[in-house]
């Protein structure tokens, strides 16, 4: 299934690649990282999502008509078993929490952090993730591009922008814009976005788009190749940066 994979990836960093333990906490843009991860040649992930599967959801992230009203995390697994039917993959349709988080990523050697911020749980699980060594990486779909930090032991996490996961979204996007600013890499479109969004009358999810969702996914999983491999990545307050537009 992977001889297109030859040059780019050794057989050794493919047997290295199917045994690495994925856990994906959040199955919305986490649906698009996984499918790509699987294709590279990941084949151990857990999927955890208490939400289903709906309308709005279909511009973005990895889910048919078919799926709508379906747990999204049983429906992401299926599909990714009809790619590879010799993965392992694992469903699990509840939201992650203070009480089961511990349990859930016990195994895991990365954890993809893709919780939306309605709750304080992206704050705790990346704290459970530093206390037990393990990576978390946070993707983040900004409509025209992709932005992904890992967090990791000797790194700082979420806390260190905010505590608060009330409007935490536009509190990172003007952080990474300010920080794109001083690395000389202006993009005035995410300054005039943040702006927009800042003005709408109610508080709604941040406006995103495929384009971005199949960046990230990108990203995350050439992230992953490296960490299953050894290889080094940048750890926040670095992050990864992408876009088609400037």
């Amino acid at each position: 299934m992977y001889s297109r994979n030859r040059l780019c990836i050794t057989a050794k960093e493919q047997a290295q690649i199917r045994r690495f333990r994925i856990v994906l906490a959040g199955a919305g843009l986490g649906s698009v990282i996984a499918e790509c991860a699987l294709r590279l040649g990941f084949e151990d992930i857990t999927i955890i999502d208490g939400d289903t599967v709906e309308l709005s959801n279909l511009n973005r992230q990895n889910y048919t008509r078919a799926d709508i009203g379906k747990p999204k995390a049983q429906a992401l697994a299926q599909r990714l078993q009809s790619i590879n039917p010799q993965a392992r993959l694992t469903a699990c349709c509840q939201y992650i929490d203070a009480g089961n988080m511990a349990q859930l990523i016990e195994n895991a050697d990365v954890v993809i952090n893709a919780i939306d911020f309605t709750s304080d749980a992206p704050f705790l699980l990346d704290r459970l993730c530093t206390e037990l060594g393990i990576t978390a990486l946070h993707p983040y779909n900004f409509g025209w591009a992709a932005c992904v930090f890992a967090v990791g032991k000797w790194s700082k996490n979420l806390s260190h922008l905010s505590e608060n996961y009330r409007g935490f979204e536009l509190t990172f996007a003007r952080f990474v814009a300010k920080e794109l600013q001083k690395q000389n890499r202006p993009a005035e479109w995410i300054n005039e976005l943040i702006e927009q969004y800042a003005g709408e009358p109610e508080q709604l999810p941040p406006p995103q788009l495929p384009i971005a969702s199949w960046q990230v996914a990108g990203v995350c999983t050439d992230i992953l190749y490296r960490l299953a491999t050894g290889k080094e990545i940048k750890m926040f307050p670095e992050f990864y940066f992408q876009t088609i537009r400037y």
